[in-house]
């Protein structure tokens, strides 16, 4: 089931976005530029802060008591040009439930709500890529992130009409 996330949620949240960030940014082991961002970054008090923010929407894959993914859509957020719409800031999905459908779902979930023009940025080494290029998105940029003294280098994805 989809639904809007709510304060009880949020820790379940921040626990599987660490699982979900550390297994894919930490592939040569844990070092301390990735510890420190993620346990900084990824916490129960920083999703219950975005709850109440309008700009922000954020949605849960839950069966039963299990949350299996999720997805954090920020309506204001714009690469380059208004056409390429609102960005999906991430879309999480805990690694034993990934090609299970729940990306997708989310995926469709977030058209149905908030509109089908929308774009996202993902690690050139992230296996999703295939996965998002399946499901209609078009590259259409760079962008690239410092972590220490690494640069993450990201591709942008829009899907929609471009």
């Amino acid at each position: 089931m989809i639904r809007e996330a709510n304060e009880s949620d949020c820790i379940n949240i921040a626990a599987l976005s660490l699982e979900v960030w550390l297994q894919t940014y930490s592939v040569n082991g844990i070092r301390s530029e990735n510890s420190k961002y993620a346990l900084s970054t990824f916490t129960e008090a920083h999703f219950k802060k975005l709850l109440p923010d309008p700009k922000y929407k954020l949605l849960v894959f839950c069966e039963g008591i299990y949350l299996r993914g999720y997805a954090l859509v920020n309506l204001e957020s714009r690469f380059e040009r208004e056409e390429n719409g609102f960005e999906i800031e991430k879309l999480y999905v805990h690694g034993a439930f990934q090609s299970q459908g729940v990306g997708q779902n989310l995926l469709s979930e977030i058209k149905v709500r908030y509109g089908n023009r929308f774009w996202l940025y993902t690690w050139v080494r992230n296996k999703s890529l295939g996965f998002y290029k399946k499901f209609g998105f078009k590259d259409i940029g760079q962008y690239n992130i410092k972590l220490g003294n690494d640069i993450i280098e990201n591709r942008v994805l829009a899907h929609g009409p471009i």
